[in-house]
């Protein structure tokens, strides 16, 4: 391989400096976790929150430092790890805003809001502002079609969305 023709931000993004893996007490939860289901392949999800939490995302290192934890393939917790939108497979925000694009919000006028959204803090959905505060998703139904259109700002649902009700929620999230 010609390492000239890899850009240097990705090729020192290839090697992981630090090694995957977590500590005894969190193996402990692991198994027990495990010992919780009938099939132990039903824990993955909350050991995949577990690795979020503890490495800060879902890099593929990660998913296979839990495949080998569950005796998976790597492919098989990359399926999932890719198919659920609260796993994140590069750095994330300190705030996540998820908007609804569903058909309820949709047709409420969830793509303003998102356009709004993006004018105001500069980035695309899935990106990240470049000073880390917030992660902008766009996603499928968050349960709330009554009040569209509505978001999910970190832990919390924001209801029946203008964008002078947005730029009052980003101001809280500084």
């Amino acid at each position: 391989m010609n390492d000239a023709r890899v850009p240097p931000a990705t090729h020192a993004a290839l090697a992981s400096p630090v090694p995957v893996a977590f500590s005894p007490a969190q193996l402990a939860e692991v198994r027990r976790l495990q010992g919780l289901y009938p099939d132990p392949r039903a824990a993955l999800l909350p050991v995949l929150h577990m690795a979020q939490d503890t490495f800060g995302y879902v890099s593929l290192e990660v998913e296979e430092y839990v495949a080998g934890l569950f005796a998976l393939s790597p492919a098989h917790v990359h399926e999932v790890v890719t198919f659920y939108t609260l796993y994140f497979q590069t750095p994330k925000g300190r705030h996540i805003v998820a908007v609804c694009h569903n058909l309820s919000c949709h047709l409420a006028g969830a793509r303003a809001i998102i356009e709004h959204l993006e004018a105001r803090l500069g980035v695309a959905v899935g990106e990240t502002t470049d000073d880390g505060r917030v992660t902008l998703q766009s996603v499928e139904c968050l349960c709330a079609c009554e009040h569209a259109p509505m978001m999910q700002v970190d832990e919390r649902y924001e209801f029946d969305l203008t964008p002078e009700k947005v730029d009052r929620i980003l101001e809280r999230l500084r």
